[in-house]
């Protein structure tokens, strides 16, 4: 006879541990399973290839995920779990439920579409290339979600309790405050998820840290602060200075979120005379699809949106908008008539309608590409923003000769000082886990907290367990 032992909480670091990517965390209380986050791994070739190996977790014991936002890092591993069998509640708030059906149908699309090109170009190492996952492994996940307002406590297992916080970073994340109780010992958890900004051109900022015994923070820039307005004048420039010797801007952007800031600051830079009135392409199934969301959150009102936006006829219009929807329409862009500014996915330049569009473009020194967001190690908006001279994109070798220019006003992750601003907002944790960050960012914040603040903070091991 088995003899059950009912053992104190507990966390596993099953991905965001010396990465920006790939973030799931395992609790167990007693019987119960929960994983906070179940994010795809990206960059190196050597994180992706984790993508592929068997779910690092019993899927039969979990027994809920909880998603504290809709970017592929946080969710695209979801649909994994569900073609192994996981069919149990996905928690999230009601903006990430809305985009995270977005961001997985759409990678699911991305996924057949390169197997099928590496299938046809011959430039696999796999006879047949295979997608990680389908549309219809997309479709059972999206009915499992279960969506939550912020500040209601939701029993979701067995010995642990859920609520949510705003976390203002894109529309509908938060940060998760879990209770977790067996072995006669009961904790108290926050998983910051992604940390946004005060300074955020469309979302309130994020909500105060709650009292808890155990944080998960971000580290994405541990290391780092950002200077708005010098970026800002930055972008302006580049804007200015490309159009006049008759060349376009090409922006790789997240298309959640960092695509609707943009817009955004475009159209205040353009009502200002900052930058000449010049057309603007979103080229971006999954940024339109997200752009129809946050238009919809705006006109009812939704709590996270800034109230000065409503004043407004469109926020989210520069003056010469034009959303591209076709394939026709997305390769007339590659090659433009006039000075424009091309927004595409993704951010990272993985995947996506942007690899076209970086294809045609960086041969011809006219040309910008702005990299405007954090850029993974091993991906193409990395290699680009550090000088690289050549990228290969679809099995073949593409010329740097267009101007790369990094501009980082457009973040939607917290810099240093404004993750230890909220980490600090709330009593001293017994122990901080500095996580979702690249090893040195991680440990300069760990640094920082223990040095300033007198905190134990810990940057774990990859697939570390440890008692909370």
């Amino acid at each position: 006879m088995t003899i059950q032992v009912d053992t104190p909480p507990a966390v596993t670091f099953l991905g965001g541990v010396g990465t920006v990517t790939g973030s799931k965390f395992l609790f167990t209380a007693g019987d119960s399973q929960v994983l906070v986050d179940c994010g795809l791994f990206q960059g190196l070739a050597s994180l992706r290839r984790r993508n592929w190996r068997p779910p690092p977790m019993n899927v039969d014991r979990l027994k809920a995920v909880v998603l504290t936002h809709a970017h592929l890092d946080h969710c695209g591993y979801l649909a994994v779990l569900v073609r192994n069998g996981w069919r149990g509640p996905i928690y999230a708030m009601h903006g990430t439920v809305e985009l995270a059906r977005i961001v997985l149908a759409d990678s699911a699309q991305l996924m057949m579409e390169d197997a099928g090109l590496a299938n046809a170009g011959g430039w696999s190492k796999h006879h047949p290339a295979l997608p990680l996952y389908d549309t219809d492994d997309v479709g059972r996940t999206v009915q499992l979600f279960r969506p939550l307002d912020h500040g209601v406590n939701r029993r979701i297992a067995d010995g642990v309790e859920l609520e949510f916080g705003r976390a203002g970073h894109i529309l509908g994340s938060a940060w998760a405050h879990l209770t977790l109780t067996s072995g006669g010992v009961s904790r108290s958890v926050v998983v910051s998820g992604d940390m946004g900004r005060p300074a955020h051109r469309v979302l309130l900022p994020p909500q105060p840290r709650p009292d808890c015994d155990v944080l998960l923070l971000e580290s994405t820039y541990g290391q780092r602060t950002h200077d708005d307005g010098q970026a800002i004048e930055l972008l302006a420039e580049m804007i200015r200075k490309t159009a006049q010797r008759g060349g376009s801007v090409l922006i790789p952007a997240f298309a959640v979120d960092r695509t609707e800031v943009i817009l955004v600051e475009l159209a205040r830079l353009v009502r200002e005379g900052a930058i000449p009135d010049l057309p603007v392409y979103v080229d971006s199934p999954m940024a339109l699809a997200s752009l129809r969301v946050y238009r919809q959150a705006l006109a009812k009102s939704w709590p996270e949106i800034r109230p000065e936006l409503s004043e407004m006829d469109d926020p989210f219009d520069p003056g010469h908008l034009a959303e591209l929807r076709t394939a026709g329409e997305s390769m007339r862009v590659n090659r433009p008539s006039r000075p424009s500014i091309v927004i595409s996915a993704s951010g990272m330049a993985t995947g996506g309608r942007v690899l076209h569009h970086l294809e045609a473009m960086l041969p011809r020194s006219k040309h910008t590409v702005l990299i405007v967001g954090y850029a993974a190690a091993g991906t193409r908006a990395r290699r680009l923003a550090e000088g690289a001279r050549e990228i290969k994109i679809h099995g073949r070798y593409v010329p740097v000769k267009a101007e790369v220019v990094v501009v980082d006003a457009f973040s939607a992750d917290a810099d240093s000082d404004e993750l230890v601003a909220w980490a600090t907002s709330g009593p001293e944790p017994l122990v901080t886990y500095l996580v979702h960050g690249e090893p040195e960012g991680s440990a300069a914040l760990a640094e920082r907290l223990s040095v300033e603040y007198g905190w134990c903070a810990v940057v774990p091991r990859d697939g570390e367990h440890v008692l909370v």
